[in-house]
């Protein structure tokens, strides 16, 4: 039964990495393509922000355009079979680092089952789809991460990852309120690093970005159905921007008090899995514009969930980004997706409401666990040893 266990998720898997060959020859994602043209515009002095790529607006760092000048000197095609290869790649490893960071050893047999079934769920395979780059960033993080749990130097990772994208910034105020001081100093000057260095490449856009488009959230459908945030969710029950007062500014405050707050406890519990899993939701929260493929972080909630022996839970969890539930709610601008609908308006919210109720969870859990030893002993520094940054 075990080996033909084995063989399915093996055959699984080779279907799935298949597929993505196939499809990364076949299609051109989208948002890989505006990243391409980004690069592209650095390269040719052109109007990054100024200016639509393929229709819609680069909303992304200077950095990020940066890093895919090499890759915009290449054809399209070849590009993009490099990139979601390598997204791929980054996935696997982010999969094995969640294991560890979980305690459990990441043999071939477990890896390849969980990158199957990690596949299946909507925010890996969306973010493909896309030619995103959120599963690199999960990556980078989480590799950082497992880094602070042994005690070692850290937190490059992290400052790469939000010099891409500014959500992962939450994790430098992670390590900074769990007392990890030297791996947030070198995680903020990694950002501001690689800021300076796309200022130098590409002063103009770096100017224009920091000084106006980073905060500009009309350059983006927020009452749009893949936008799982609290922002959006407001948005479309109150029936529209111009309907969300001044008021909802202390909503994202609170989640992220209150959900660092929640990822510090644990973190300093020894508990980096949970730490990690608490801020990258808190992260989905805070932001005015949480596309369902950012949801990425599902993958180390549901570990924890399932290591914590949270079956039920976990299994509630999978299928509901197996599902994509929201995405078989109304989201054609019509009356059924604005306003209040009873089920309709949670099921819309899915991934909103999953990542609330995550939450609530690891907060009342708190009161009744003293810690966890995430590695093997023998794999740990003794906590004298330990340092604290």
């Amino acid at each position: 039964m075990r080996h033909w266990t084995t063989r399915a998720i093996y055959w699984v898997l080779a279907i799935e990495f298949a597929g993505v060959v196939i499809f990364a020859a076949a299609y051109r994602s989208l948002d890989h393509y505006i990243y391409w043209l980004g690069g592209q515009a650095i390269m040719d002095g052109a109007g990054l922000y100024q200016e639509r790529l393929a229709g819609l607006w680069f909303t992304n760092t200077p950095f990020m355009a940066v890093t895919f000048m090499p890759m915009a000197a290449l054809p399209l095609t070849a590009a993009r079979v490099a990139w979601q290869l390598a997204s791929v790649a980054a996935f696997a490893w982010a999969c094995v680092t969640t294991l560890r960071l979980a305690g459990r050893r990441p043999s071939r047999r477990t890896v390849s089952a969980v990158v199957a079934l990690g596949f299946l769920l909507e925010p890996i395979w969306h973010s493909v789809f896309l030619g995103q780059v959120n599963l690199f960033l999960l990556a980078l993080v989480l590799a950082d991460i497992r880094r602070v749990s042994l005690g070692r130097p850290a937190g490059i990772g992290i400052g790469v990852a939000a010099a891409i994208k500014l959500t992962p910034a939450i994790f430098i105020v992670l390590l900074l309120v769990a007392g990890r001081v030297r791996a947030a100093v070198t995680a903020a000057a990694t950002f501001v690093l690689c800021g300076a260095v796309a200022c130098v490449i590409a002063p103009d856009a770096s100017r224009v970005y920091w000084l106006h488009t980073f905060y500009d959230t009309s350059r983006v459908g927020v009452p749009y159905i893949s936008n799982q945030s609290p922002y959006g969710a407001a948005v479309r029950i109150l029936g529209g921007v111009e309907n969300v007062g001044a008021w909802f500014q202390a909503v994202p405050i609170a989640a992220g008090i209150c959900g660092l707050a929640v990822a510090a406890l644990w973190a300093r519990r020894g508990d980096w899995l949970s730490a990690v899993a608490v801020t990258g939701t808190t992260g989905l929260l805070v932001s005015p514009v949480s596309w369902a493929h950012h949801w990425v972080w599902v993958v180390p909630a549901l570990a924890v969930l399932l290591r914590n022996g949270n079956r039920r839970a976990t299994l509630g969890g999978y299928l509901l980004f197996l599902l994509a539930v929201p995405w078989w709610t109304p989201r054609d601008g019509g009356p059924d997706e604005y306003g209040l609908h009873g089920l309709l308006t949670v099921a819309a919210n899915g991934y909103l409401v999953a990542g609330l109720a995550f939450l609530v969870h690891m907060a009342v859990r708190l009161r009744g666990t003293s810690g966890w030893t995430a590695e093997p002993p023998e794999r740990q520094a003794p906590v004298a040893a330990r340092p604290v940054g």
